[in-house]
């Protein structure tokens, strides 16, 4: 069995990532090659992939660029269009394979970020890295909701990093604040269960001050505390519509998501989404659809 663009003799293991799928490969050199013939420029079901170099060396080339990959180094590449990576030596990978059309990204935005590796002692890269490292462990065992929020986390990298390519992100200092927001939000996706889940906690997990994480969060036009109940009330509308929640109670799902009361969760429900939560189950029940 073969990873879909590596070949070779080794150990591959797959995991669930909400829609998405966490790929380790460890093994022998294989050698990937797509070639022109096979691949559909800008084909809206091509994937594209973002691995990281583990273990070993490589080398890939894309979009006239030939790098060559060491461990720890991050890298993006579309297998939408001709590329070739090679692997000269024992290597171990991670990777996930996003759809293009879940990126938002043009063509253009696409193209500054392919064969553009990602060194571990830059902000993004750091971060990304200890992402992927740790999904590779972990990836199969978050409920599928909380893993289909940690993939929008893997989207959200890559769009950060498109924008610093274009030229969005200017600065050493606003790169590393979008790394570190993008850090808290993937903490938070991981905790939304924990009912003392707050900004003192958040701060204190991540070293910094809550000044300085309500700072990061005025840049998006919101406040911790409101994307936290906005994180919380999605997780919660999906569950109230799936077929293997409907036994459980509205107040048992909502403080399964970490709301203390069930009467504030129902106040803010209806504030979001214009319906109370009884409401919104009986109207999208799996039965009736």
């Amino acid at each position: 069995m073969a990873a879909p663009d590596e070949a070779g003799s080794g150990t591959i293991r797959t995991a669930p990532l909400g829609r998405l799928q966490v790929t380790t490969v460890e093994g022998d050199p294989p050698k990937a090659l797509r070639a022109r013939r096979l691949a559909t420029q800008g084909d809206e079901d091509q994937d594209v992939v973002v691995k990281l170099l583990s273990k070993g060396s490589a080398r890939l080339q894309q979009d006239a660029r030939d790098v060559t990959l060491r461990a720890g180094d991050v890298f993006v590449y579309d297998r939408g269009r001709p590329f070739r990576l090679t692997f000269p030596e024992r290597f171990r990978t991670v990777s996930v394979m996003i759809p293009r059309r879940m990126l938002g990204l043009n063509e253009t935005q696409l193209r500054q970020i392919t064969a553009s590796p990602l060194r571990p002692d830059t902000a993004l890269g750091g971060l990304l890295s200890t992402f992927l490292d740790r999904l590779a462990d972990t990836a199969g065992n978050y409920r599928p909701h909380i893993g289909e929020l940690l993939a929008r986390n893997v989207v959200d990298i890559l769009t950060v990093l498109a924008d610093e390519r274009l030229g969005s992100t200017s600065t050493d200092t606003s790169s590393g604040d979008a790394a570190m927001l993008l850090r808290i939000r993937a903490y938070i996706d991981r905790h939304l269960a924990d009912p003392e889940l707050s900004p003192r906690t958040i701060a204190g997990a991540h070293h910094i001050s809550v000044r300085y994480l309500h700072k990061l969060f005025e840049a998006e036009d919101t406040t911790a505390g409101r994307w936290i109940q906005s994180r919380r009330l999605e997780a919660c509308r999906r569950d109230l519509g799936r077929r293997e929640t409907m036994g459980r109670t509205i107040a048992a799902v909502a403080h399964g998501w970490g709301f203390a009361s069930a009467a504030h969760f129902s106040r803010v429900f209806r504030a979001a989404y214009g319906m109370s939560p009884s409401e919104w189950r009986d109207a999208h029940r799996p039965a009736a659809r």
